[in-house]
């Protein structure tokens, strides 16, 4: 038979029980309403991805060896600008690599790009550098490369590979994986109609949308 004495032990064990219950159900529906608020505010807010164009490129030189193993030079200075399209939110351009491929091989070292803050609908514009001296290509890509050459047009993609993060009010989000890729039509032959003679370099304006995954 139990006693008093032993009721009230199991009795305040029972309210004990009780309270935690009641304390961690509390803290569970604190966290929930607290990401139900974030995410409605990501839906009301959520980002849209910077749009990028690559307005010119001048082309130095793009030379394949003539013997194997073949090797590609390639010296290009590109002009790409990056528009915000969001009126609310902020981007922060963490980390941007710049450099061109060519039928997926990279065939130039990555040039970096400043850290840079991007307002609402601001516009910021980067005329990097690129430069690759005597890369290997493979016996495939020198094939389509000769190829081109001897059509007199090449496609060389211009890529930005990098790190963003979203600024709303004082609240910066974390690091999200950005990736441009911009198609640049170059004409190899004699004619100039396509471009700029500047010297030894040619400047085609190009003024060519890039796709963008974030």
């Amino acid at each position: 038979m139990m006693t008093k004495k032993d009721c009230g032990h199991t009795c305040d064990d029972d309210a004990k029980k009780k309270l935690h219950r009641h304390i961690l159900y509390g803290v569970i529906a604190f966290i929930v309403a607290v990401l139900l608020v974030i995410f409605l505010f990501w839906i009301i807010t959520r980002p849209t991805k910077p749009t990028f164009v690559l307005q010119d490129a001048t082309l130095y030189a793009f030379n394949l060896s003539a013997t194997p193993p073949n090797t590609l030079m390639t010296d290009i200075q590109v002009t790409i600008s990056s528009r915000n399209p969001n009126q609310r939110i902020g981007v922060y351009y963490e980390k941007l690599d710049v450099y061109a491929s060519y039928r997926n091989q990279q065939i130039t070292l990555p040039t970096s790009l400043p850290v840079t803050y991007q307002g609402h609908k601001d516009v910021n514009v980067w005329s990097p550098y690129l430069y690759g001296d005597a890369v290997p290509v493979s016996p495939y890509v020198t094939t389509a490369l000769c190829q081109d050459m001897n059509t007199g047009m090449v496609l060389i993609n211009i890529k930005v590979d990098g790190k963003v993060k979203w600024k709303v009010g004082s609240w910066v989000s974390g690091k999200y994986h950005l990736n441009a890729n911009c198609p640049a039509y170059i004409s190899l032959s004699g004619e100039r109609s396509k471009g700029i003679a500047a010297g030894a370099a040619i400047k085609y304006q190009l003024v060519q949308g890039c796709t963008v995954d974030v």
